[in-house]
This record gives C-alpha cells, structure tokens and sequence, in this order.
C-alpha cells in the first residue's frame, strides 16, 4: 500500500494547504521583524517623559528602528503635539 501512495499523487488536504501557507508566513515575519527587544520600553518612557510637558495621546508618538548597510542603526522619534492656544494679551 506504501508504494502505491509513493507513486499516485494524492491530494492536499485544506488543513495542510493552510499549515503550509501558515508557515510561510511566520517565517517571513522572522526574518523581516528584527526589532530590539526594548523597543516598546523605550517608547513608554519617552512617552512618560514628553508627558511631563506636554499632554499627548499615545497615538501621537510614533519609534521606528531602521538598520542600513548592516552596522548603522538610525532611530526615527516622530511626535504630533497638540496646536497650543494663543495667551490672551
């Protein structure tokens, strides 16, 4: 019965189809997400630290690492502040 599995194509189940494709995808995500594991703690604590003088959503505040030619990192911090209301005279 083995040599006539062996020899007769069978066909893919859906369960493996998407086992496949599932593994396909994380490999991908592994290879392609190699963000520093403290990240996340440093964007709290810049957010904590902007907090102090200006009110912002954290939604506002946005780190990103980006590696180039291998040995140079470059560190992207963008903040949106909230428009500041004219003191009146």
């Amino acid at each position: 019965m083995a040599l006539l599995d062996f020899s007769l194509p069978c066909k893919k189940t859906t369960a493996n189809i998407a086992k496949e494709r599932l593994q396909i995808i994380v490999a991908e995500r592994r290879r392609g997400y190699k963000e520093p594991h403290y990240l996340p703690q440093l964007k709290r604590d810049l957010l904590a630290v902007i907090s102090k003088y200006v009110q912002i959503d954290p939604a506002m505040l946005s780190l990103q690492l980006e590696k180039k030619d291998g040995d140079i990192s470059i560190l992207e911090l963008n903040v949106t502040l909230p428009e500041m209301e004219e003191s009146k005279k």
